[in-house]
């Protein structure tokens, strides 16, 4: 089946990007990211935005774009029969020369797991950045349910204190 992202979430002057690889079955059918009930993204955004994983996706959203938060995919498209990252066939990358023009203030890059992080330097990072890369570029673990590998309670204190050591002052305490 082929799947297209969504466009991304983001404010006036987004610091982090976070990236994940492409929405998965119930993102896409609800057409919000990271909508599965097991993903842990929202929980962990929940404690450096201060908005509940249970408020509107609207709510959740401005709590990102307050904080400095950007929220994308690397990919814009793709062939993928079930939601895992695995399945990714026939990737084509989101417009990132654009974004990154339009959003001079991104000082980190987030990947939301190794895929992410692969799919990007395979189809992002040759047209972006011939020399240097003048953007900090950090991966966390995947906040999927099929990242089996860590706890949530893991992911979330991993995620925490790396978004808090980006953003700084912004994050707020739930």
């Amino acid at each position: 089946m082929i799947c297209r992202g969504f466009p991304p979430v983001v404010g006036r002057n987004p610091r982090v990007l976070i990236l994940g690889s492409m929405p998965g079955r119930e993102s896409l059918r609800l057409r919000q990211y990271y909508a599965h009930p097991r993903n842990a993204f929202w929980d962990v955004m929940a404690l450096i935005t201060g908005v509940s994983k249970t408020a509107p996706y609207a709510l959740r959203c401005e709590g990102l774009r307050r904080v400095g938060v950007a929220l994308w995919d690397v990919c814009r498209r793709c062939v993928r029969k079930s939601s895992l990252d695995s399945d990714i066939k026939q990737p084509e990358s989101n417009d990132f020369v654009s974004f990154f023009k339009d959003f001079p203030s991104i000082h980190t890059v987030v990947f939301n797991g190794a895929t992410a992080e692969r799919l990007f330097h395979r189809l992002v990072a040759p047209v972006l950045w011939t020399t240097e890369c003048p953007i900090t570029l950090l991966r966390a673990p995947s906040t999927s349910p099929a990242n089996a590998r860590m706890s949530v309670a893991d992911k979330i204190s991993v995620w925490q204190k790396l978004l808090t050591n980006r953003l700084g002052d912004a994050c707020q305490a739930p």
